[in-house]
């Protein structure tokens, strides 16, 4: 399988035939994209969920350079994930460097898609692993179009029009300076700086028109109905089994495991995947950086008719 960009190159493309999706792009050159490179980037993003460019070898600035050019890159609320020279990138780490971490260890084990906590989710997360561990190489995926279409009727009819509440609460790392400080006082921080989101149970990506289960066990909280009142929680726990988010194994038909490799770039659809950091016990050395990026298209078409609504709603007045 080829592709041939405007720019002349010619690009190596192969499945990821460990996975039941993506894609790997061989020969890219990350440093020197056209417009048209990304655009088509883009379009494999979304067709393809997650794309491995190889063979990358970037400097910090470099790698921000190249992720503005999907969109816009949002720095990640709290300062101690940046990276000390470019603050765009957030650091996972467990090395000590100058006598200090860089960035926060041992990051994202549990099910998640980037943001979802907050009031707009990313579009698209960039992932550029810097030290890769020998045991534990890779992440788990689920896409959750195809988790929401595996749920049988009578489910899919008990969620219809229904909203989930997302919250950091259950993952917030301490930070340094939270040391010795009352833990009632740090819980008021974390709802004060970033209060539950509520969105529709079940959203439709903007781009493949798919829907989207979109429920996390690591920060979907709670489920609500359309008079606004709260569900069991059963209901909730029942749509983390049916996508396979409480298997402890990872052997549920529904993840697919991505194992990286030092020089891989890895983008991929936050709208439609959660994923899984694999950390094991054994504590391997371990350095990645991320970029999380709004592209051009609202977060789904449901934000997208809000949007219209609104707008009449004040052409009116």
């Amino acid at each position: 399988n080829y592709l041939k960009l405007i720019n002349g190159m010619i690009m190596k493309i192969d499945k990821i035939t460990t996975m039941s999706y993506g894609i790997s792009i061989q020969e890219f050159d990350a440093k020197n994209t056209t417009d048209i490179d990304i655009i088509k980037l883009k379009e494999a993003i979304y067709g393809n969920l997650i794309v491995v460019l190889k063979n990358q070898f970037l400097s910090p600035y470099e790698y921000v350079k190249f992720g503005k050019k999907f969109g816009q890159i949002e720095k990640y609320y709290e300062e101690m994930y940046h990276h000390p020279e470019e603050k765009d990138i957030f650091v996972s780490s467990n090395i000590k460097e100058d006598d200090h971490i860089q960035g926060v260890p041992r990051t994202g084990s549990f099910w998640h898609s980037d943001y979802a906590f907050m009031t707009t989710p990313f579009s698209i997360s960039i992932i550029y692993p810097q030290v890769v561990p020998k045991l534990n190489r890779g992440t788990y995926f689920i896409d959750m179009a195809e988790a929401y279409e595996q749920l049988s009727e009578d489910l899919r009819t008990k969620i219809k029009e229904t909203f989930c509440e997302h919250s950091v609460r259950k993952y917030f790392k301490i930070r340094p300076w939270d040391v010795y400080r009352p833990m009632g006082d740090i819980l008021q921080e974390i709802e004060q700086r970033t209060p539950p989101v509520k969105r529709p149970t079940v959203v439709t990506h903007p781009i493949s028109k798919r829907k989207i289960l979109y429920v996390s066990q690591g920060f979907t909280v709670s489920i609500w109905n359309d008079k606004a009142n709260q569900l069991d929680s059963s209901l909730l726990q029942v749509l983390f089994e049916q996508s396979g988010q409480t298997d402890k194994s990872f052997s549920h038909p529904l993840i697919n495991l991505l194992q990286i490799e030092m020089g891989d770039i890895v983008l991929w659809d936050n709208r439609r995947l959660i994923h899984h950091a694999k950390h094991f016990d054994i504590k391997e050395p371990a350095k990645s950086f991320r970029l999380t990026v709004y592209d051009e298209f609202p977060f789904s078409l449901e934000e997208t008719k809000e949007l219209e609504s609104k707008e009449t709603e004040n052409c009116e007045v």
